[in-house]
């Protein structure tokens, strides 16, 4: 579709191996934490700054500070072999003496770098021990001919085990002579109205910074490259859309509403005006004969399931199947119950398809146990089209599941995917529409950059009766208070969830900070009867504590995060997050979103167990002085930026390294723009230099393909 990479840039993605002084072995330690190609060398942006100016008399320096000294190297104490003390060179000045440290050194290194009777440059961090001055492994020893070389401003730079800054800026300097000449893909008008530099300065100027605020994302060269890579992905975006748009035509969907009525009539409550519009807008796009591509943004508790049936249904009142993905087993079940039920006064069958081995009968909704069709029977009746609904997990996805004519394929939580499965499930059937539905509410700015190549539809308004969560923020040293109100509650009837705190990135630590709380509440609320649930139990004993807890059995679920999405319980109307200021706030939005699900008053109790730093207690009353989903999304993405807010690796994200989203918004709509206009005059040349450039050629060529 696209001509191969510019040659202009083929140094740009030569191998590490083709830079000065990288062998295969730092070869492979740089592709741990910078990339594979010397581009990726090049990306690897500085993340604070060294100056080396200060040079303090040896008798007035502060304790910690880098500084620079000009010495006379008078004495070398090396320790006798096998006697296990550092190795230590004795350094003076007319301002006093200096004592240089080096642990495990090698003495012919020391005593080249350090001739005694020789005078030498030597800079690093000092430190005041007993009165002498001291400095651990200089990062500079030079002869004072040599000064010219020591950099008076050093970039400090994201590290690894094995990666030292010297090798890192040696490596980085090489790569910087590889950058070709490029031509201008920027207008003059936007280049002399932000004073940018083109992008090969640019590039060189990041890595040389010279003061704080040429650190900053919105310094002139770093807004520069910030816009280069925003560019790129817009236009590769655009380019996706476009192309689906005139792969395949589409086909049109359209309902005749003699199902659709039927559950509109048998709800119990009125839809909300967001509900109904985002009906409109998607039953719309079902009726084009073009592939629908279309999110569906609602925050917790804002009735998704409903809406996604009544496309579903619309589909299938058109004739063709529809299929539900969800990204978790817990998820599948939920929503394959809460559908059932919705479904039952319109005797439909739905079907559930969980991965091999998994058992898919006796789903429960409620109280009662429905019978569920067998694996076997599923996948022949979606085959012979006799089954027209069903619910999945990947299993969906596998090559032994066929479907007759699938028509309308629905992705949950879409960001726990990626873009790969979504294609994946859309080429199940000829022309199937695509509707993404997500609970994580995600910035505009996100929006566009993530999910440029669908329409989007909001549903911003809760259900008719729900009342604000009142939520509050408590020390650990208050636990005591909590538990005697939480089993006053509890006594009275009340449901309530305890949520245990997220340990490090130790699964089994998480899961004994569980057991441990259940223990302990079990203890201390004698009367009430307590259930445990974590993501390592097996399956059957965890969904029988989620249905004692659903059914009024158990007043309280004792979990980590496995209930974040999915589990819906209107009875509850508590909930205590342990720990809370080890949650992102999505994560906590997410988690108070289990709680004020009917017309009752429910509360939140944030407790929080150290010293916040600025960040956590910026969440925690973020948390406390709203309830909307949107507005709490635009502050995750200030406080955590992009990478963070979907989880980067498995969300289809793109992988911005020099653009923050939460710093460069400004930039977004004018890349949108600038790609439009780039794809209306077809300057062929620029779109494929910048999507090589920026490795967005692959993913269109991918995507456009699905």
């Amino acid at each position: 579709m696209h001509p191969k990479r510019p040659a202009e840039i083929f140094q740009l993605f030569a191998s590490t191996t083709s830079l000065a002084g990288v062998g295969a072995k730092l070869a492979s330690v740089l592709e741990k934490r910078v990339g594979q190609h010397v581009i990726d060398v090049l990306r690897h942006l500085p993340i604070g700054l060294i100056d080396r100016s200060q040079r303090p008399s040896l008798a007035n320096v502060d304790d910690g500070a880098i500084a620079t000294f000009d010495c006379l190297v008078i004495k070398h104490d090396r320790p006798p072999r096998g006697v296990r003390r550092p190795y230590r060179v004795f350094c003076e000045n007319e301002t006093g003496t200096l004592e240089l440290v080096f642990f495990h050194a090698h003495d012919d290194y020391v005593a080249k770098q350090l001739p005694i009777g020789e005078r030498r440059l030597i800079s690093g961090r000092v430190e005041l021990f007993q009165g002498r001055v001291q400095m651990a492994h200089p990062d500079h020893i030079l002869p004072p001919s040599q000064a010219s070389k020591m950099p008076i401003f050093e970039p400090i730079y994201p590290l690894t085990a094995g990666l030292t800054p010297k090798i890192l800026r040696r490596t980085i300097a090489d790569a910087l002579t590889r950058i070709p000449d490029l031509p201008e893909w920027i207008p003059p008008a936007i280049i002399q109205q932000y004073g940018w530099p083109d992008f090969a300065t640019a590039m060189c100027a990041v890595h040389a910074p010279q003061n704080p605020p040429d650190l900053l994302p919105t310094s002139p060269v770093r807004a520069r490259l910030a816009f280069d890579e925003l560019l790129a992905n817009q236009l590769a975006m655009r380019m996706v859309r476009r192309s689906a748009a005139e792969a395949t035509p589409g086909r049109a969907y359209c309902g005749d509403g003699h199902i659709t009525s039927k559950l509109r009539a048998s709800l119990p409550y009125e839809m909300t005006g967001a509900q109904n519009r985002a009906i409109d807008e998607i039953t719309s796009d079902q009726a084009k004969p073009k592939r629908m591509l279309r999110m569906l943004q609602g925050d917790v508790g804002s009735g998704k399931t409903l809406v996604a049936l009544w496309a579903m249904l619309n589909a299938m009142e058109a004739g063709a199947q529809a299929a539900l993905l969800a990204p978790t087993e817990v998820l599948a079940r939920q929503h394959h119950a809460s559908i059932q039920a919705m479904l039952a006064p319109l005797d439909i069958e739905i079907g559930l398809l969980l991965g091999q081995g998994r058992g898919t009968a006796n789903a429960k909704t409620g109280t009662t146990t429905m019978p569920v069709l067998s694996r076997k029977d599923t996948l022949e009746k979606l085959a012979d089209g006799s089954l027209s609904l069903v619910v999945g997990t990947h299993a969906l996805l596998s090559e032994t599941v066929a479907f007759h004519d699938l028509g309308l394929a629905v992705v949950d939580e879409q960001h726990r995917f990626g873009v790969r499965q979504r294609i994946l499930l859309g080429e199940k059937g000829a022309h199937v529409d695509v509707m993404v539905m997500t609970a994580t509410p995600i910035p505009r700015s996100l929006a566009m950059t993530a999910y440029g190549d669908l329409d989007h539809s909001r549903l911003d308004e809760k259900p008719l009766g729900r009342l604000p969560i009142d939520t509050r923020v408590l020390p650990s040293d208050r636990l005591g208070d909590v538990i005697s109100s939480l089993g006053r509650a509890l006594g009275k009837g009340k449901r309530a969830y305890w949520i245990c705190p997220l340990v490090e990135e130790s699964d089994k630590l998480d899961i004994a900070a569980a057991e441990d709380r259940f223990t302990a509440l079990a203890r201390a609320l004698p009367d009430i009867t307590v259930a445990l649930a974590h993501g390592k139990m097996k399956a059957g004993e965890r969904d029988s504590a989620m249905q004692a807890f659903r059914n009024g059995m158990a007043q309280l679920l004792v979990a980590t995060t496995v209930v974040e999405v999915g589990v819906d319980v209107p009875e509850a109307s508590i909930i205590i997050i342990e720990h809370a200021e080890r949650f992102g706030l999505a994560q906590l939005h997410q988690l108070r979103g289990r709680v004020g699900r009917s017309d009752q008053q429910s509360s939140c109790l944030l407790v929080y167990h150290v010293a916040l730093s600025e960040t956590a207690a910026k969440r925690l009353s973020v948390m406390r002085d709203t309830n909307d989903g949107f507005v709490i999304a635009e502050e995750d993405l200030e406080l955590r930026g992009p990478g963070e807010f979907l989880g980067q690796r498995q969300s289809g994200m793109p992988e911005f390294v020099l653009a923050d989203l939460a710093a460069h918004r400004d930039l977004l709509s004018l890349a949108r723009s600038e790609a439009g206009r780039i794809l209306e005059q077809n300057d062929q040349k620029n779109m494929n230099l910048l999507l090589s450039l920026f490795e967005r050629d692959s993913a269109v060529k991918f995507l456009a393909s699905g």
